[in-house]
């Protein structure tokens, strides 16, 4: 691929390469620097294309990366970047936002990510790629030589081959958009597209942002674990030692705990009726009969936290600010959620004692807010169903004014075992639950679940309908939306019992989960709009959960902005039941 560029190194060609640039509607837009961290290295290049001809900018002849955000001489180029009536196409962009906002303190705005354009339009096909180099070959052709991509960019001279490199990054761009364009219309993507790019400059902020983790707690915390996980494996131990076949002559037999078949064969000369495998899920209903395997599941779950939350999230704190930076990828699962690495923030464990952890820096407050059972709100305005609707309407607790219908009881009259069981049915529905799994849930026998299960769909017939004809459909057209039109294409064989019933279930929860991803996006473009000039910063997400950091005194005001928003964002796609957002004001992230 040929490409026609220009090395700007001076003021006055910088003017004349914007001015340039401003006639076109559309820009190709990459960005080279010397670290994969904008904490931790330099911005070195930036690269705008027409499609016709690139300007690639040396941005070591306007000063040091310290001195770039006050250089006025780089306005021009500021201006342009953060001005939306001039789109910036960009591969992964929010790499480049972080950056430019780091290093050069604007936001890039007017963006058409090629990255996520192409999760988009892959609709759930695990077998895609979706590097620079992958898209550019799928769309158009065009095969990228990326062997530069590892060079040397902190060299005092760069080469030509790596000026050459950096053009056509940024030239390839304007074709690649077009062709992805025309796809996203034809497959009817845009609005979510629209809603992917408007997320990724408050994603990119909020990473720049970090989130304040206190050492001394997390290390208190981990002695604390870390006593409980040897009071736990020596209990445990004791209680396998009568199952273990061979037993020692100088005391207890002792076993590999973490060893599955170990564990399984000593439970089973117990006579613990053990299912195929040991994962939670299917132990868990034999919990309350055999106190060896509660033991076993509270021994896991303290090993768990132990080796993925303990001394390694400390090495994730960046020196330069004392925060955690972690990595959100926007479209981490075709449903549109997000996951998390370097750390996963999103799989802290819910207790209070790790998350208390996690606190508002000196002088500031956090507000946290998440969304009360948006899920179950979206399936009742899905399905239509009056009663589902009414139980929301009312205004009283969900699961038990369900328990209520299902179980012919006024609502004062609920038992906690008849709203645990609504609880856990209305979320199971949500994934497409059968009567096996709930009875392994809840310990019910299979003729006692399939009972309550009946029971559940005769009182809300409407719903049931919605689940049965979106299942006929699903398996019929192979494919799934949630409310913003995001596309799963459901691949499956349909001589394959087992495949057949998994698509089913999961094209059915997509639009349900996705929709929520939906409008936790739009929420957060929404709250980025309403924060900006005050001293709220995003500094955490969590499925359904945001949390910001302010100004103690700006605390409340924070929380009426954060409400506003998600409120605002979730109407935008539920309009048969309210939408409620639990919000309050503390020191440290809790409940």
């Amino acid at each position: 691929m040929e490409v026609y560029f220009q090395l700007i190194k001076d003021v006055e060609g910088l003017k004349t390469a914007v001015a340039d640039l401003r006639r076109s509607e559309f820009i190709g837009f990459d960005t080279e620097t010397t670290e994969l961290d904008p904490y931790k290295g330099e911005l070195r290049l930036v690269q705008l294309s027409d499609g016709k001809s690139t300007q690639v900018i040396d941005l070591r002849h306007f000063g040091s990366n310290g001195d770039l955000r006050t250089n006025e001489a780089l306005q021009p180029l500021r201006d342009l970047i953060s001005d939306k009536a001039n789109i910036k196409i960009a591969h992964n962009a929010k790499f480049d936002a972080k950056w430019v906002r780091h290093h050069l303190g604007c936001e890039l705005d007017g963006i058409f990510d090629t990255y996520l354009a192409s999760q988009l339009i892959a609709a759930g096909d695990s077998e895609r790629r979706h590097s620079l180099a992958d898209a550019a070959q799928f769309f158009t052709g065009i095969e990228l030589d990326k062997s530069m991509q590892v060079s040397d960019w902190s060299s005092a001279e760069l080469s030509h081959s790596q000026i050459e490199y950096a053009a056509r990054d940024a030239a390839i761009m304007r074709q690649l958009r077009d062709e992805m364009a025309d796809r996203l219309g034809r497959d009817d993507l845009e609005r979510v597209a629209a809603l992917e790019f408007d997320c990724l400059m408050p994603i990119a902020e909020m990473e720049l942002n970090g989130v304040h983790l206190d050492e001394t707690r997390w290390r208190e915390q981990l002695d604390k674990v870390k006593i409980a996980q040897a009071k736990t494996a020596d209990e445990l131990q004791d209680m396998l030692s009568a199952g273990v076949a061979q037993a020692s002559l100088f005391g207890r037999a002792e076993i590999n705990l973490d060893s599955q078949a170990q564990v399984t064969d000593a439970l089973v000369n117990l006579g613990v009726p053990v299912p195929n495998t040991t994962r939670a899920w299917e132990l868990q209903p034999l919990a309350e009969t055999y106190p060896v395997v509660a033991k076993l599941l509270e021994y896991r779950g303290v090993a768990k936290s132990l080796s993925s939350f303990g001394e390694n999230i400390l090495e994730f704190i960046e020196q330069k600010t004392g925060r955690i930076h972690a990595d959100f990828r926007q479209i981490g699962a075709p449903t549109g959620r997000f996951s998390c690495s370097n750390p996963n923030l999103q799989q802290i464990p819910h207790d209070k004692q790790y998350r208390r952890c996690f606190t508002a820096a000196e002088g500031k407050r956090l507000v946290i807010a998440d969304y009360s059972q948006i899920e179950l709100r979206i399936l009742a305005d899905f399905s239509g169903d009056e009663r589902f609707i009414d139980a929301f309407v009312s205004g009283q607790d969900f699961h038990a004014a369900t328990a209520s219908q299902v179980f012919g009881v006024k609502p004062k009259d609920v038992t906690d075992e008849q709203r645990s069981f609504a609880k856990r049915l209305n979320f199971g529905i949500v994934y497409g639950i059968g009567a096996s799994r709930f009875g392994l849930m809840t310990g019910l026998s299979q003729n006692d679940a399939e009972n309550t299960m009946r029971k559940y769909f005769g009182t809300f017939r409407k719903l049931d309908e919605y689940l049965r004809n979106e299942g006929r459909r699903l398996l019929q057209e192979r494919n799934a939306r949630t409310g913003s039109g995001r596309l799963l294409r459901l691949r499956f064989d349909e001589n394959d019992r087992q495949q057949t019933a998994s698509a089913r279930r999961y094209g059915i929860n997509m639009p349900i989960q996705g929709t929520s991803a939906d409008i936790l996006k739009r929420s957060l473009r929404l709250l980025h709009d309403q924060m900006r000039g005050t001293s709220a910063r995003l500094v955490n997400i969590v499925h359904d959960e945001i949390i910001v950091e302010c100004n103690a005194d700006a605390a409340e005001a924070t929380a009426a902005i954060l409400e506003n928003a998600m409120c605002s964002a979730g109407q935008e796609y539920i309009t048969k039941v309210p939408v409620k957002v639990d919000v309050h004001v503390a020191e440290e992230w809790s409940k």
